[in-house]
């Protein structure tokens, strides 16, 4: 049996300095676990002045720069290749993590079948979530939602700021995919929901894991509880999925979200209204009018996004061709 310590290299994707104290944090989360990283890495995306800053402030920590396209999907290949471990595991710089985080995850990585492990993470409210923001969709800011295994379950795919996942995975399936990933132009998401279906396509025996109780703390500031951003969350999420759909099939790319959005969804809408109707209150409700609008919102970008897919089709078999 592989022992149950196995090494594991602990990956901070960052990119702004305007996450200083919060990347601080993070770091000191991980130095502070009870199985204790080989290393922990940061990758500094495209910002020059932040790589020397972190050098300087952080001396046990490698501080390395990305070096494919900005975005998230890049700093994280980059992170991978430069890991000494076998396992990477990738924190968001503005989380934190539990201290037995890394122990509960990288324990069920010693049964070779389990290509990952996601963990739980928890909203860390900057100021009071407003009243219509349903639970359903706290995966618009980056946490776990109702819906998700309350135990131990096998999954698609795992949070890809909370997971630790084998090195083999990210090299032999090519990598996380720079077209789809978020950057700071926009919300965009499903690199790592990509990444996990091509890597059980090519292990069909092999599985993702859901760990709650490994567990992270996910900053969320107030500027993402507006409804504006809900909105176009739920959009370039939807965007998201139609991307992903091309490159894996409509099968393996929205096979959890029908169940999602079949029982999920329409279980929230009616929590929402005998809610209202049992405290004569407006939250109820207006949860599961955000939760109609967020479905409303995601299918508008899915669609939008399959129609330019179809229509860059089209022109692509119009266009003449010449020898």
């Amino acid at each position: 049996m592989t022992s149950p310590a196995l090494p594991v290299s602990v990956l901070l994707c960052v990119y702004t300095e305007a996450r200083w104290n919060d990347m601080l944090a993070a770091i000191d989360s991980v130095r502070r676990q009870t199985l204790a990283p080989q290393e922990i890495v940061v990758i500094v995306d495209h910002n020059p002045a932040l790589a020397e800053r972190l050098r300087a402030a952080v001396s046990d920590v490698r501080v390395i720069e990305n070096e494919e396209a900005a975005g998230l999907s890049g700093a994280r290949n980059t992170g991978v290749r430069a890991a000494r471990s076998d396992l990477v595991a990738f924190l968001d710089d503005d989380a934190t993590a539990a201290p037995d985080w890394l122990e509960q995850m990288s324990r069920h990585l010693t049964d070779p079948r389990v290509l990952g492990v996601g963990s739980r993470v928890e909203p860390r409210w900057s100021a009071a979530p407003p009243q219509w923001f349903p639970e359903e969709f706290f995966w618009v800011v980056g946490c776990s939602y109702r819906g998700l295994p309350e135990q131990t379950a096998v999954v698609r795919n795992p949070f890809g700021g909370a997971m630790c996942i084998r090195k083999e995975a990210v090299f032999e399936t090519g990598g996380f995919r720079t077209g789809i990933g978020r950057n700071s132009q926009r919300p965009m998401g499903c690199e790592e929901t990509e990444f996990a279906i091509r890597a059980t396509q090519r292990w069909p025996d092999r599985v993702f894991l859901y760990e709650p109780r490994a567990v992270i703390f996910h900053t969320v500031p107030p500027q993402r509880t507006r409804f504006r951003y809900f909105l176009a969350r739920c959009y370039f999420e939807g965007v998201s999925k139609a991307s992903m759909m091309s490159e894996v099939g409509a099968a393996a790319g929205l096979s959890e979200e029908r169940s999602y959005t079949l029982r999920v969804l329409p279980a929230g809408v009616l929590r929402g209204l005998a809610d209202g109707a049992r405290t004569r209150s407006l939250a109820g409700p207006a949860k599961a009018a955000a939760i109609i609008a967020g479905f409303a919102a995601t299918v508008a970008g899915f669609l939008v996004e399959s129609a330019r897919q179809r229509w860059e089709a089209l022109r692509a078999r119009l266009r003449p061709s010449f020898a």
